[in-house]
């Protein structure tokens, strides 16, 4: 059985500068990837590496030179119908930016359900109401603006948004980095909720190896465009074989100073 989805050989080059100063940057270099029905993959490495940039090419929003993306077997374009566009949904870092500061949660989440066609009218309420209680909100936010709700809160109803077009695939590109520690457990354990519940695909990108460590089924280490190490969770935290692996694991600071492999946090905190 194939993967839900999966990236075989993507490639991306930028130029930049002029002249003589003109070079090419490969943004993404034969980049595999793929994850499952109901698995949680990690992709990690330093800012730059790419992971953003594959995040947005799985997404159809980037352009790319070589390689294919395939949605349960199926090849996948740049240009893509509104029932592929559908099935993989992107959560951004910052909710905040993402979320329109003039609409309430309502009309954020009706707007996408209408667009998509997904529930007759006299559903939408019912529908928004569902939602809420997914992403663990409180109904009476749905009047709410953005300004008025809490980082986390924001997050969560970006979730909400994602979730209301049912997807199988959700990218969360560094989807809980913008947060203090206590809220981002909250938000990690919704994620792995989800997945459970839901059946979601969940691609987790982060710089934060600890968070990973705790969510993940599988980690993909990207270095320069390029994946170096694609292991099961508890083996690469265990015994990387990559020398970069090896040295993002080894920067992990502890409160003493000193630098060590991240610790699992417990759950629910």
């Amino acid at each position: 059985m194939s993967p839900l989805v999966e990236a075989v050989g993507v490639s991306q080059t930028f130029r930049t500068g002029h002249g003589r100063t003109a070079h090419t940057v490969h943004a993404l270099d034969r980049v595999n990837l793929q994850v499952d029905r109901g698995e949680i993959v990690g992709l990690v490495g330093e800012s730059g590496s790419g992971k953003s940039t594959l995040a947005r090419v799985i997404c159809g929003l980037q352009a790319y030179d070589g390689g294919e993306v395939r949605l349960d077997g199926q090849l996948l374009t740049v240009r893509r119908s509104r029932e592929q566009r559908r099935r993989i949904q992107l959560v951004f870092q910052d909710p905040y930016a993402s979320l329109d500061p003039r609409m309430t949660i309502r009309q954020t989440l009706a707007e996408m359900i209408t667009v998509h066609r997904l529930v007759p009218k006299d559903r939408l309420r019912a529908r928004c109401l569902e939602l809420m209680e997914l992403v663990q909100l409180p109904a009476s936010l749905l009047d709410a603006r953005p300004a008025g709700m809490s980082g986390g809160q924001r997050q969560r109803v970006a979730i909400a948004r994602a979730l209301s077009v049912n997807p199988e695939v959700l990218v969360a590109d560094e989807a809980v980095a913008a947060l203090d520690v206590s809220v981002q457990a909250g938000v990690i354990n919704l994620l792995d909720d989800l997945r459970r519940e839901l059946g979601l695909a969940i691609l987790f990108i982060a710089h934060d190896l600890a968070v990973v460590r705790s969510l993940c089924d599988r980690v993909s280490v990207i270095y320069r465009g390029r994946i170096v190490e694609e292991r099961p969770t508890a083996e690469l935290f265990s015994d990387p074989a990559d020398d970069y692996t090896r040295r993002l694991l080894s920067a992990v600071p502890r409160l003493d100073g000193a630098r060590t492999l991240p610790t699992t946090p417990a759950r629910g905190q």
